[in-house]
């Protein structure tokens, strides 16, 4: 048993190593959907994750409004430009444009930085029940999704949830009190994943990875991490490993290692004060290291 007396300790996921005449293909698209006129460093954070993350090919759907600004963050990524609300958030109208690009990814990540409206909340409920692709939802991704009686669409495809404390309660109603001891909303998280059909990441220290059946406990990470655009660079890190052929359990389990580890490092460098969520991208180089010495035998790096 773990340290907090849940679930089974789960080794890390097998990602496997490259062939030395791999194509960008063969590790998979990814597709970030987000972005609004205030927020649009969400999608691109995002974006950057996905692409240290090792995707093959990354691109970023976003208002057109924004797009300038998303695809100045960075060169490696190409950018969709979709239609905008008066309030610079993706329209209703774009939907049709989100579920074409969707077609040709691998993975779609749906709510970094994508604001809340009622055309969105329509929009994602449409892209959650009918898109059969994988797809993972954070933020308000999230938010759209919640209703007062704690049901949520029929999945159409493979999803993973990635919700703080603060959205479960949403996502849930009363019953997911933040006050309530960890134990318990861990219990309700592994329900609520089993009765949802979902991979649910409930985010915290430690991190619950489960999907009603096995449960993984992280406990890389810091208090450092608590700072905006954490849960972006976490949630096109799933994609991208989900992309490269994780299945989405594995995906999430391997990406809140990956994440909290690189966190760790940064902050033996840079201290838990300063650290940004951007600082966790440039870091994931050396976690990744630090990964495959840990799958080769070596010591377990950080904590």
């Amino acid at each position: 048993m773990n340290e907090k007396g849940f679930g089974e300790n789960l080794p890390l996921p097998v990602l496997p190593v490259r062939p030395r005449d791999a194509h960008k293909g063969r590790f998979g698209t990814v597709l970030i959907v987000g972005g609004s006129l205030g927020m649009s460093g969400a999608a691109g954070l995002a974006g950057l994750a996905a692409l240290r993350g090792g995707a093959g090919l990354v691109r970023v759907a976003t208002p057109a409004p924004v797009l300038a600004i998303v695809a100045s963050y960075e060169r490696s990524y190409t950018t969709i430009p979709l239609e905008a609300d008066k309030h610079g958030r993706i329209s209703l109208r774009a939907c049709e444009g989100v579920m074409e690009a969707a077609a040709e990814a691998d993975w779609i990540a749906l709510g970094p930085g994508l604001g809340r409206s009622l055309g969105l909340s329509r929009l994602v409920t449409r892209v959650y029940s009918e898109l059969s692709k994988p797809l993972v939802l954070d933020a308000d991704g999230l938010n759209a999704l919640a209703r007062e009686n704690g049901q949520l669409p029929r999945p159409g495809g493979p999803r993973v949830l990635t919700p703080h404390p603060g959205e479960f309660r949403r996502l849930v109603g009363p019953s997911g009190d933040t006050r309530r001891p960890i134990e318990e909303r861990w219990q309700l998280a592994r329900q609520q994943a089993a009765n949802w059909g979902v991979v649910l990441v409930y985010k915290g220290h430690p991190t619950l990875v489960t999907d009603g059946t096995r449960c993984y406990v992280n406990t890389t990470g810091n208090p450092g991490m608590a700072t905006g655009g954490s849960g972006d660079v976490l949630t096109g890190l799933i994609a991208a490993l989900g992309a490269q052929g994780l299945e989405p359990f594995a995906a999430a389990q391997l990406a809140v290692y990956l994440h909290g580890l690189a966190g760790d490092l940064a902050a033996a460098e840079l201290s838990e004060e300063a650290m940004i969520a951007s600082d966790l991208i440039d870091y994931l180089p050396r976690a990744f290291q630090e990964y495959r010495k840990v799958l080769s035998g070596g010591q377990e790096s950080s904590r």
